[in-house]
């Protein structure tokens, strides 16, 4: 597969990659989190030329993560400000976050902890059935086909895929 085919697959995964899946725009939607929101805010949190941090904003402008807002007009000057696409991102960015804590922050442990506002709380994400409020882990979900493959025939499907359709 190549990757500029990955967004027409029939993979949520892969089409959620196609628009965040590259190091340097997970980095500047991290940042916008931590309140970057002008060109030179990102530029200097992240490092990244000019030219290559232009090209990542303009495709997550593109696809819908970001709005560029006009703040100034002469010379003309952008604000990148997250829509609600790009907020919906924020629980993945903490899941990649308590798994960088775990797994790669060294001894000294976290750089940045999280506190709820309206608690006062300091949070690690947890992620529970909103049914029966059990955890979620692994080993105790199933994935099943869902709607968007009961229109597809078996051979467009990639095997892990077509097993899911088949297995109704």
């Amino acid at each position: 597969m190549r990757w500029s085919d990955i967004g027409n697959e029939t993979c949520s995964v892969s089409r959620a990659l196609s628009v965040v899946g590259d190091r340097w725009s997970l980095l500047i939607i991290r940042s916008a989190f931590l309140k970057a929101r002008r060109f030179s805010d990102f530029q200097s949190d992240i490092g990244l030329t000019k030219h290559r941090l232009s090209d990542r904003l303009n495709k997550l402008v593109e696809q819908g993560v970001f709005e560029k807002v006009l703040y100034q007009e002469k010379p003309p000057r952008y604000e990148y400000l997250l829509t609600e696409k790009g907020l919906d991102l924020y629980p993945i960015m903490l899941a990649l976050v308590q798994w960088g804590d775990r797994w790669m922050a060294g001894e000294k442990g976290a750089p940045i902890e999280y506190v709820h506002k309206s608690c006062g709380q300091r949070i690690k994400p947890t992620y529970f059935c909103p049914d029966c409020k059990e955890p979620i882990r692994p080993q105790d979900m199933k994935p099943v086909a869902g709607p968007a493959l009961s229109d597809l025939d078996l051979d467009e499907l990639r095997p892990g895929i077509r097993a899911l359709k088949t297995s109704r």
